[in-house]
């Protein structure tokens, strides 16, 4: 058998199955696309194909849908990634943009992806253990309280009013606040967190004793703050998408719905892929090592500023998925999002 004609056959199934949920036939086949051969070769490709295993008879009909190893070949086999359309692209960049803070940019994102695809879109908070502090700053805000603000380079804001004991408010005050301001970005700007962490016990050792009161306060804020940013978290959307596709789990719906609601299975699935690079990665069916999501598919990829990847973003729908589709806005979301972070 000709296996680009082959090929041809199957990818020409996976499209009609993908787009009418029923099994496809020989005559389908040939009424739908151009094959340029008879019916009798297609019947034939049509048996090879389900020999190979890459198709099979969901029951006595002469209809065949694809198997993983069926959808896998085919996503294989794509040439490229369809590039979304100028319009799409236009419309992915407006409404990222509009983001005010890292809150907003993974509600957006989570958001726009579920729209996009039409799946249940999982997007991770940027990693720590991949950031590096940006800048803290420190403001006065009356009397003994202090403000202080931990920013991170994946744009992550942690915020801790604390009171140092001292009115800060005063000419001594604002002189202490300023060199400590400047101890501590010297300490840790530009380091992760860990070793941000580690630079802060000593800042207190290099300052005027006559401040330790307040350097402590503040020392500690950080360091609490440094460790509590390091959880790790995933946000969904469009859970409800799988209700349309009920049938098309060998499971219950309910099933899948389980395993998507555990976020440390979700985060070890996007994890993986973040420290593969941004190239988009897709799990079909079984290749998915967690038993509740094995009658499902996700493609993923990471995003980050630069080439410094800090999370991932990804979609999880049914085996019998737009996989072109969901790649291109994948990869496009992906690639939006890491513009945002590199601001």
């Amino acid at each position: 058998m000709n296996d680009d004609r082959r090929l041809r056959v199957l990818r020409a199934i996976v499209q009609d199955y993908v787009e009418t949920s029923e099994p496809v036939g020989s005559k389908a086949l040939l009424e739908r696309h151009r094959l340029g051969v008879s019916a009798a070769t297609v019947r034939n490709d049509m048996a090879a194909l389900e020999e190979e295993g890459l198709i099979a008879a969901p029951h006595t009909s002469a209809g065949r849908i694809p198997t993983d190893a069926g959808y896998r070949l085919f996503v294989n086999r794509l040439s490229q990634i369809k590039p979304m359309t100028v319009a799409e692209q236009r419309a992915i960049g407006h409404f990222l943009e509009g983001a005010v803070d890292l809150d907003d940019v993974v509600d957006r994102t989570v958001r726009l992806l579920a729209s996009l695809t039409r799946q249940v879109a999982v997007v991770q908070y940027p990693s720590l253990s991949r950031s590096s502090v940006r800048h803290v700053e420190l403001v006065p805000i009356g009397g003994p309280r202090l403000l202080v603000v931990l920013i991170t380079t994946t744009g992550r804001v942690e915020q801790r009013v604390i009171d140092v004991g001292t009115d800060l408010l005063t000419t001594e005050g604002e002189a202490t606040l300023s060199l400590l301001r400047t101890e501590l970005n010297a300490a840790t700007s530009g380091r992760t967190l860990a070793d941000a962490s580690a630079e802060l016990a000593v800042v207190p050792e290099r300052l005027d004793p006559a401040h330790g009161e307040v350097v402590r306060a503040v020392v500690a804020a950080l360091e609490d703050s440094l460790a509590e940013e390091r959880e790790e978290r995933v946000v969904l959307a469009g859970t409800a998408n799988l209700v349309r596709s009920d049938r098309d789990f060998s499971t219950s719906i309910g099933t899948v719905l389980e395993a998507l609601e555990e976020h440390v299975v979700l985060l070890k699935l996007l994890g993986t892929v973040a420290e593969q690079g941004n190239a988009v990665a897709v799990r079909i069916g079984g290749e998915n090592p967690y038993a509740g999501l094995q009658s499902t598919s996700m493609v993923s990829t990471g995003y980050g500023a630069g080439s410094d990847l800090v999370a991932a973003l990804g979609v999880v729908g049914p085996t019998r998925m737009d996989y072109p589709g969901a790649m291109a806005a994948v990869r496009a979301v992906a690639t939006y999002v890491s513009r945002i972070l590199a601001d």
